[in-house]
């Protein structure tokens, strides 16, 4: 057992600052004196995506892995043993290549579905995200491999990421971003977590000790490492001070030498510093390199993927039954995504999966005489009526056509986010050409995030696959033919309109912040509080067999919650579901609660619970799940603290959050009252739908007064300036233009890549570009260059001249 406190007592302040930053890219630093080797970390969370960060080119390619289903598409599935199972797969490939952390999983919430990085993420829900985080954790660790949990936290958006300030009450923020990243801790202790580069209210989340160490440390009782996301360090020593542990990249010797000064002076004590190394050296003598790896089997690895990419796709339709497909069918294929599949999302976790299933090749092997299209081409939103009349022709003598559409690479992305909700117009209209033959239609999507379906009335059957990972195709067809039942709903709603989403007015905001102003009625605790129609909505999901709900039955009926801890169980129930159709099948049966809304407002329901059985035909089973404290409470911003309104409860069995199967109240008895409510009834909020925006708008104002901090281009440059608004100087054009050059080549001739990169570099704040240059730009040099932005050319050139003698 190595002896950490003797180190700290051996280790000299330079040495011990030194540790508080990473090797280049992907290594936490060692000390191979004492035995404690470097550990690497590569990115996740759906595959390994391992690159060498000594190599020339370090982020030309990865070494080839499993590439498992994105997370929106892992979510659909909401099963907690797939995930560990995929979690112990995750760390098997991990070991193999001596890699000791898992960059991943990513927990933060879908505020809009237009988040360019949304397939990467669970769901619209803090319960369902932490649930499923929490086991992909277990299971990684479990065979150890550390993860990452990220972007703690309110990291919602990708445009202005790097720099944004998100404008969020704390009600909200207690009760919807921060409560997926509270589970995973508590439930898996994730080795690290991985801090967002936006600021809350004002303060850099990477400088934030509220966050950093009042409630994730003290609050949650977690004792990990907590990283920067690459690039996210603002001011080093007052991160440091906050509970941030190590800069990631490696951005020069500039921060360690600025921590070990602030520790000699006295400004940072040095037992903040020792706190930090102490945690550091925990970790890398728990998650130690494997001397002498195992192999893997890559097959029962894709054999997985495939399990996981059926078990996540979702059958949104099924007219007249339609599928699954019967042997006697004549079968369409249309859409280029049949041989050039969308199975994953484009950014840093982008992985060079080791096989890579084809849908033509996939339905043909039960289908031999399937004819194909194209209908469009990739690469390419012009409308190509030859395409078309192709594909038209094509289906003449088909009884059923498969159409597979989505998203191409270069509409959602790391990044950036996207404009709309739209399919591109190309798709649009070969589905509409479709549609006119009279066949049977069978939509395929390949998407990260919702999508708008104008044809949706037009077409039989729709089947969400999301990004299905390197086996989606394979999965598909099984889906399709029968040889699964479909048993995926989805963890975020579908609605009709972008408008309808309850932060369309406030997204993305910017230039400098972005205002929460639809508080805690996010995703489907606006559209059902509020009554406002989707196309699909949170929880839906249909089966090729089909499911009876009965005799909901709680422990008790009436509870007095005066004197009782957050965390204890108060109420056990149990219900029965009957498969009464032909074929076995799973079904998600989700649990919600809703409050009183006497005092309090609050949405109407709000998923506190859910459990995936399968039941054979004609089987009987009963479920079981229990609700704690925590699960009727409220954030209480007056007394800072969980509260519980009195009152009756409604206790709600569901398939879809749309779709309550059964009901039953609980009274309960506590001593809260609320200051604020000023004896308001908010049950009338569903009777009002606008209510729903007044309050919130109430709550937001209340939070930060009429007067909002400036929201403004900043017009005085400093390293927190983006290179957008510094490209308004001479300086800042030139340096714009060779960064978007330096950008164009770290895509490789890519398209899409290349719109991921020229959109990150826009953005990017001045510190980052020393942060993530590799070394060869220093602090002292982005000064320089500041200097002559504003207008001392003379001066910043003397000291440009001087940064790159002395790096040189």
């Amino acid at each position: 057992m190595t002896d950490i406190k003797k180190i700290i007592k051996e280790l000299s302040i330079e040495e011990k600052a030194v540790l508080c930053a990473g090797r280049k890219d992907w290594h936490f630093r060692g000390l191979p004196k004492y035995g404690l080797a470097e550990l690497m970390a590569c990115d996740g969370p759906h595959g390994l995506r391992k690159q060498d960060d000594d190599a020339v080119n370090p982020r030309a390619s990865s070494l080839a892995s499993t590439c498992f289903p994105t997370a929106s598409a892992l979510a659909s599935s909401w099963n907690t043993d797939l995930m560990y199972r995929i979690g112990t797969i995750l760390a098997d490939e991990c070991r193999a290549e001596r890699v000791s952390v898992l960059l991943g999983p990513g927990v933060n919430i879908k505020r809009s579905p237009l988040c360019g990085r949304n397939f990467e993420y669970f769901s619209e829900d803090p319960l369902l995200s932490g649930e499923l985080a929490s086991a992909l954790i277990n299971g990684v660790q479990d065979a150890g491999v550390g993860c990452s949990l990220k972007h703690f936290t309110a990291n919602n958006q990708e445009s202005l990421r790097m720099t944004i300030d998100a404008l969020i009450d704390e009600r909200t923020l207690r009760e919807i971003y921060l409560p997926a990243f509270e589970t995973a801790v508590k439930k898996s202790s994730p080795w690290t977590i991985m801090c967002s580069y936006n600021r809350i209210n004002g303060e850099y989340v990477s400088e934030s000790r509220r966050l950093l160490t009042d409630i994730l440390r003290t609050d949650w009782g977690w004792d990990g490492v907590l990283i920067t996301d690459w690039g996210a360090c603002n001011n080093r020593t007052e991160g440091l001070a906050a509970g941030q542990d190590i800069e990631m990249p490696d951005s020069g010797p500039e921060n360690a030498a600025k921590i070990a000064e602030a520790v000699r002076t006295g400004s940072l004590p040095e037992e903040v510093l020792d706190r930090t190394v102490t945690r550091i050296l925990n970790l890398l003598d728990k998650a130690a390199p494997i001397d002498s790896p195992k192999p893997v089997s890559l097959e029962n690895h894709h054999l997985l993927a495939r399990e996981a990419a059926a078990e996540s796709i979702v059958l949104l339709k099924n007219e007249n039954s339609v599928l699954p497909l019967t042997a006697d069918d004549r079968i369409a294929v249309i859409g280029e995504f049949a041989v050039n599949p969308r199975y994953q999302g484009a950014g840093s976790s982008r992985v060079n999966p080791t096989a890579l299933d084809i849908f033509l090749d996939e339905i043909r092997k039960h289908y031999p005489e399937a004819v194909y299209a194209a209908g469009y081409r990739l690469g390419s939103d012009s409308i190509q009526t030859s395409l078309i009349v192709e594909a038209v022709s094509a289906v003449e003598n088909a009884d059923k056509i498969i159409i597979l559409t989505g998203l191409p690479d270069e509409h959602e992305s790391e990044g950036f986010d996207r404009p709309d909700l739209k399919l591109p117009e190309s798709h649009n209209r070969l589905i509409e050409a479709l549609i006119s033959t009279g066949k049977q239609l069978v939509i395929c999507l390949s998407n990260g995030a919702p999508v708008q379906m104008p044809w949706n009335e037009g077409v039989h059957a729709v089947l969400e696959c999301y990004l299905g990972g390197q086996a989606g195709a394979g999965a598909l067809s099984d889906v399709l033919t029968g040889a699964i039942c479909p048993s995926g709903k989805l963890a975020e709603t579908f609605p009709l309109r972008l408008e309808d989403n309850p932060s369309s007015a406030w997204f993305p905001g910017g230039p400098r912040q972005v205002e929460y102003r639809e508080g805690i009625y996010v995703g489907y605790r606006y559209y059902e509080t509020a009554g406002v129609p989707v196309l699909y909505p949170f929880g839906h999901g249909l089966s090729y067999t089909s499911f009876v709900y009965s005799e909901l039955r709680l422990s008790q009926k009436e509870i007095d919650v005066r004197g009782s801890s957050s965390d204890e169980e108060l109420l056990n129930l149990s219900f029965d579901i009957e498969n009464t159709g032909k074929c076995t099948g799973k079904e998600i049966c989700q649990l919600y609660v809703g409050g009183p809304g006497k005092v309090v407002h609050r949405p109407d329901r709000e998923l506190r619970g859910f459990i995936k059985l399968e039941i054979a035909p004609g089987e009987r089973q009963k479920a079981n799940l229990s609700l704690s404290l925590r699960s009727f409470s409220h954030w209480d911003s007056g007394s800072e603290r969980w509260a519980v309104e009195p009152g009756k409860y409604r206790i709600m069995i569901g398939a879809s959050a749309n779709d309550i199967r059964l009901e039953a109240d609980l009274s309960i008895l506590s001593d809260y009252s609320s200051s604020s409510a000023k004896g308001s009834d908010y049950q009338r909020i569903g009777e009002d739908p606008g209510l729903i925006h007044r309050i919130s708008d109430d709550c937001f104002e209340a939070a930060y007064g009429r007067e909002l901090p400036a929201n403004f281009p900043k017009k005085n440059i400093d390293r927190t300036t983006t290179l957008t608004e510094f490209s308004s100087t001479l300086t800042g054009k030139l340096l714009l233009k060779f960064a978007l050059k330096n950008a164009e080549k770290q895509s490789h001739g890519n398209e899409n890549s290349a719109g991921m990169y020229q959109a990150m570099v826009r953005d990017m704040p001045l510190r980052a570009v020393a942060g993530l240059s590799d070394r060869k730009i220093s602090f002292e040099m982005v000064d320089a260059l500041i200097d002559m932005g504003r207008g001392r050319l003379l001066r910043g050139l003397s000291r440009l001249i001087k940064a790159v003698t002395r790096r040189a």
